[in-house]
């Protein structure tokens, strides 16, 4: 398990690689997962929103899970290993925290409960129950996806919540992480691509980002350069990466990091479960010239 402390750095939303059955590929997750762990990430976020959660079952959770785990223990890596549990549900988030307690998770991520649009007040017992559990809880802001908004009071109230050690803010803006940061509330990870240097200059203490799966190392020197108050070179080395995250979220993620994963050979194929289905030829296009301009850039 993790500590506050601990949570920083770069943690990586790892995509689901299906085969074009539909059926969950092990053999490209290894392949995929093996390369991430070279390099110096501080988390893996198993059955996040890049993970395609909504459609992924609970024993292929426990599948990904137990694979990451041995992946792990073989290249002797010790990262973080995150589960997201959260639904609308209070009661199904808190057995399957249960159950990734169970299976070892070193956290897990617990996002706004969504579709519901509940009161503050419901808001903050969801997660006081999901605490109970006793497995350290990351907390998931994402408006555009849950319809509701958590007032500045409702954040830091879960923040202050023993068992959790941060939250994911994805809130499309700097307002939450300033002033949860100002009150010294806790650890704040970006969760907006875009937003990732901004945030850091802000005090986030690291970010879980979709793009950081493409140029990982760039990603991480961004994080080292801004701690290090090399605040304007982290900003260069990010400049750098800007225009492929906005090609990354011009369709919706996680197709856009699966054609290209696919396209890199990681995973076999960038099949996706509906109601997700692939990009698009044009985006498929300007995708490919991107990537040669930024390989062209590295060498």
């Amino acid at each position: 398990m993790i500590g506050r402390d601990e949570l920083h750095g770069v943690l990586v939303p790892v995509v689901t690689p299906f085969l074009p059955s539909g059926e969950l590929d092990l053999a490209s997750y290894t392949r995929y997962v093996e390369k991430l762990a070279e390099h110096h990430i501080n988390g893996l976020i198993i059955n996040g929103t890049t993970g395609e959660a909504p459609t992924v079952r609970w024993d292929e959770v426990v599948q990904l899970t137990r694979a990451t785990q041995q992946i792990l223990k073989e290249k002797q890596r010790s990262i973080p290993v995150i589960i997201g549990t959260g639904t609308n549900d209070t009661l199904t988030t808190v057995q399957r925290t249960e159950q990734a307690a169970a299976l070892g998770a070193d956290a897990v991520l617990v996002v706004v409960p969504y579709y519901s649009k509940p009161s503050q007040e419901g808001i903050i017992e969801h997660f006081r129950r999901v605490t109970e559990v006793g497995v350290p809880v990351i907390a998931y802001e994402i408006p555009a996806r849950t319809g509701v908004r958590l007032t500045m009071h409702t954040a830091k109230t879960i923040m202050e919540m023993e068992g959790v050690i941060g939250m994911k803010d994805s809130s499309d803006g700097l307002d939450l992480v300033t002033e949860l940061t100002r009150q010294d509330a806790g650890a704040v990870l970006c969760g907006d691509d875009l937003y990732y240097h901004a945030k850091l200059s802000q005090g986030a203490s690291g970010g879980i980002l979709a793009s950081a799966n493409l140029y990982t190392d760039i990603f991480i020197e961004v994080h080292d350069l801004v701690q290090k108050g090399r605040v304007m070179e982290g900003k260069r080395s990010f400049d750098r990466v800007v225009p492929l995250i906005r090609k990354l979220f011009q369709e919706p993620n996680p197709a856009p990091i699966k054609w290209v994963l696919a396209n890199q050979g990681l995973i076999a194929s960038d099949h996706l479960r509906l109601p997700m289905t692939r990009i698009s030829q044009p985006l498929q296009n300007e995708l490919a010239q991107l990537l040669i301009g930024i390989e062209a850039a590295q060498n």
